[in-house]
């Protein structure tokens, strides 16, 4: 049987990644040398020879990347290419916690919190708690209150963190950590998330509802992630 008609544009070792459908496979090569195009045509493969497009999760660096790579597999497979699940690791977490958010307290039509949201709530914060808005300035604070987030430290952690309080007090905001804990405790109230929430809850959703977690891991059979470095 000839080789379906996607594989005659990729040299040997790009067609070689696309056909190892199975087990971890990780490509390393420089700008414009294909590999967006190879997992293109590595998930177009997958469908061709039987998986079902709704096993397989496909994270990508933007949406335009996203919504790029579908158009190219509907060319290849129809369709069916719209049932994979493919977007930024922030739009694909958005889309489960939609699903999943009264598990962890929060109404599936939660409120996305851009950052000028989450520096207008900081700021309210900072003038009720009495504190110098020049020292405790918004972008700072929230980037604090960010970092953490991305090192998935809750709130009620962060002050038992030595480290994290002992920095803050040498820079002048020992408050830093009653400010995020206000904070998380608002959005909650507000039935709000922001944008590092998408991936912190979602985290916090796995780590305390494991059936949650093993109901994706059975779903997901295949994960491919695209610009994988970034």
């Amino acid at each position: 049987m000839s080789d379906p008609s996607y594989l005659h544009s990729l040299n040997t070792e790009q067609k070689a990644a696309v056909l190892q459908t199975e087990g971890p496979v990780m490509i390393i090569a420089g700008a414009g040398s294909g590999k967006t195009r190879v997992l293109t045509y590595r998930i177009a493969h997958l469908i061709h020879t039987g998986v079902d497009a709704f096993n397989i999760l496909s994270l990508t660096f933007t949406n335009k990347a996203a919504k790029e790579m579908r158009q190219r597999i509907e060319t290849v497979v129809g369709s069916e290419a719209r049932n994979i699940w493919m977007g930024t690791f922030h739009s694909v977490f958005a889309k489960i916690l939609r699903i999943e958010a009264e598990k962890i307290g929060y109404p599936t039509n939660f409120t996305i919190y851009d950052s000028d949201d989450s520096k207008s709530l900081i700021r309210s914060i900072v003038k009720e708690m009495n504190l110098d808005d020049k020292v405790y300035k918004a972008n700072y604070v929230l980037s604090r209150i960010s970092n953490a987030k991305n090192n998935l430290i809750q709130a009620h952690v962060y002050q038992k963190q030595s480290e994290l309080i002992a920095y803050d007090e040498t820079t002048g905001r020992g408050k830093i950590y009653e400010i995020y804990s206000e904070y998380a405790k608002r959005c909650f109230k507000a039935g709000a998330m922001d944008f590092d929430d998408l991936l912190f809850k979602t985290n916090v959703l796995f780590r305390d509802h494991p059936q949650a977690l093993l109901n994706y891991q059975n779903k997901f059979k295949y994960i491919l992630v695209d610009e994988y470095q970034d």
